[in-house]
């Protein structure tokens, strides 16, 4: 097994699950390692439907995954991450939080787009889903270019796990000018992206991003990439991870990245 560098606790809103039910469940599913990364998104927007907050106390946070390394110490380590969604507008408020924490590992995400989550009906109404993706994946060089303080852009591909069609109609060669966009400033930028294999786990048959996109991105030349199943509960942890070493050496890859103080350390797929 992996280490699983995506994952989510009760500190998303999302999520019910203690830290402490998915560290166990990674040790019963022999991970050699886990990194927290739950949610903030600030400047959500309201749903009177879905009132979720994507927010926590980063200080409580902290606490509870330093507590954690420690009580888990020898058993499985334990690193302390965040998932941030990425909008322009955040760009300084991301950058003070990074700088009042010391986390392992941040991924950068696109959750809104313009105002609007594409996890909800609304974000497709009144136009095209090849408009909608598009303007999802444009979204993306929107971000970047605003903030660049992350270590990988996560779930690349997420929109298509919610789209009316979600990727019946969906291809890399399709959106290959704004994907190919995407990559080579990731690549340019020294940053990497995930593999997210909660893909599979929405019946979408491929990860986030999709082999296609990651086939792309080794041939651009990008050589970081990381691992997470994107869980919120502990039966997800790891989950699809069996399909992984098959499907990343058919991408071209030989090995993975794991993030420890912000730095990153390369661990072969066979190891």
């Amino acid at each position: 097994m992996y280490w699983d560098t995506h994952m989510h606790s009760s500190f998303s809103g999302d999520s019910s699950s203690t830290p402490e039910s998915m560290v166990q469940a990674a040790i019963a599913k022999g991970l050699l390692g886990i990194c927290f990364t739950d949610h903030m998104d600030y400047d959500y927007p309201a749903n009177p439907q879905d009132p979720a907050i994507f927010e926590f106390d980063p200080a409580a946070y902290n606490s509870a995954i330093h507590n954690l390394q420690h009580k888990y110490a020898g058993r499985l380590p334990v690193f302390y991450g965040i998932e941030l969604g990425l909008q322009p507008h955040l760009a300084k408020k991301h950058a003070q939080l990074l700088q009042a924490y010391p986390f392992d590992f941040v991924i950068g995400s696109s959750h809104v787009v313009h105002g609007k989550d594409p996890y909800y009906a609304s974000y497709y109404e009144g136009r095209s889903e090849e408009d909608a993706y598009q303007e999802y994946f444009a979204s993306i060089l929107e971000n970047i270019d605003a903030f660049q303080d992350f270590d990988v852009y996560g779930h690349i591909d997420y929109v298509v796990r919610y789209g009316p069609n979600k990727n019946a109609h969906y291809s890399y060669e399709k959106y290959a000018e704004v994907l190919d966009a995407v990559l080579k400033k990731l690549i340019g930028l020294g940053k990497g992206i995930e593999v997210n294999t909660a893909g599979f786990k929405y019946g979408l048959g491929h990860p986030n991003p999709c082999e296609a996109i990651l086939k792309r991105y080794r041939a651009l030349g990008g050589e970081i990439l990381t691992l997470g199943a994107d869980a919120h509960q502990p039966e997800h942890v790891a989950y699809g991870f069996d399909r992984l070493a098959g499907l990343l050496e058919a991408c071209g890859f030989s090995y993975y990245t794991v993030f420890k103080n912000r730095k990153a350390e390369f661990v072969s797929l066979s190891k």
